[in-house]
């Protein structure tokens, strides 16, 4: 089978591997399409943060497929049944485990790095983590169910946008373009902040899904606020950039008494004053990874058509050449490269 592998630091390859094969309590996934985010662009560059990944290593941790072998320990899952993984493995024993915090385990694992990942045209899984596929949703579709039920989180649980509400989601990766969809599928008021480099691709795709946007390095945001909640500032603001500069800006243009989201993160520390956040009694949280009911409902979200998600995947990169996929993401060029295995 071909596998896309990781060598070294801005290197991969596919290379031809054997089958794997599963123990009792496995199933055997031929894996249909898998798309590359954020964290897997940087494990690539091998950068701060990720250089505990062994290598090398088969990348992939956001994926569909199809069962086609079942170990004789496995109940709820049958050969021919669509599927997705989550990729964070947790636990079960540790206090956040027990405490329903599954998504924040002591001891998590998560596939693609502390394991061999999806880049592959067959993998084998532990089917406690496998969560059935809607029938209406294409498999194609369903590739990007992990980074959908990051934002169903970033959106559903851990922030109180409702109907009506102004918000600004910084960064219009994978991560802001789903937050931005699900938060506009409620009935808010939503704009996406980009650079310069994301004029090409990304805002304007963001643009066609009737998604308001800004390029900051154009036009003023404070200007935008300003006209869009009548001088209030935005009643939540999400912070999907994975820079140390987005908290800063969300500071600065979240209302008093709204709520700042941190979804993507940080490359480096981040400096911020709290003093105005504080008088203004704003929240300030945190949403990481998923959990299973976020897969759900995002699951949920797809097999309704709330989430355009043709409009968002590229299937333009081959498994030929896997490293284009990723400078393509690096450099903005790109908002969600999915590769198809079958």
């Amino acid at each position: 089978m071909k596998a896309i592998i990781q060598t070294d630091a801005h290197s991969v390859e596919t290379q031809e591997l054997e089958r794997p094969s599963i123990a009792a309590d496995q199933v055997l996934v031929r894996v249909h399409s898998a798309g590359v985010c954020g964290s897997d662009a940087h494990a690539f560059e091998y950068d701060g943060g990720y250089e505990w990944i062994p290598i090398p290593r088969i990348m992939g941790h956001e994926y569909s497929g199809e069962v086609v072998e079942v170990g004789p320990e496995v109940t709820g899952f049958a050969e021919g049944d669509k599927i997705v993984e989550e990729p964070i493995h947790h636990c079960g024993d540790c206090f956040q485990c027990k405490n329903g915090q599954a998504n924040v385990c002591q001891n998590f694992s998560i596939t693609g790095m502390h394991r061999d990942g999806a880049y592959t045209e067959f993998v084998a899984v532990d089917p406690d983590y496998l969560h059935a596929v809607p029938e209406e949703v294409p498999l194609r579709h369903a590739a990007i169910t992990e980074p959908t039920s990051i934002a169903t989180r970033a959106v559903l649980d851990q922030s109180v946008t409702t109907p009506g509400d102004d918000i600004l989601v910084e960064g219009p990766g994978p991560i802001g373009a789903l937050v931005a969809i699900v938060a506009d599928s409620l009935g808010a008021n939503v704009v996406v902040s980009g650079l310069a480099q994301d004029d090409e691709y990304r805002l304007p795709l963001i643009e066609d899904l009737g998604i308001d946007t800004i390029n900051v390095e154009v036009d003023s945001l404070e200007t935008r606020a300003e006209a869009m909640t009548d001088g209030r500032g935005f009643d939540v603001v999400f912070d999907s950039t994975g820079h140390h500069s987005g908290i800063g800006t969300a500071a600065e243009h979240v209302r008093k008494g709204g709520q700042i989201v941190v979804v993507g993160i940080p490359n480096e520390p981040s400096e911020l004053s709290l003093t105005s956040l504080v008088r203004g009694e704003v929240d300030i949280n945190t949403s990481y990874g998923s959990t299973w009911t976020n897969f759900e409902q995002a699951l949920r979200l797809m097999e309704r058509g709330e989430i355009p998600v043709d409009d968002i995947i590229d299937t333009s990169y081959s498994t030929a050449d896997p490293a284009a996929a990723f400078e393509a993401f690096l450099a903005g060029e790109t908002c969600k490269p999915v590769f198809h295995f079958s």
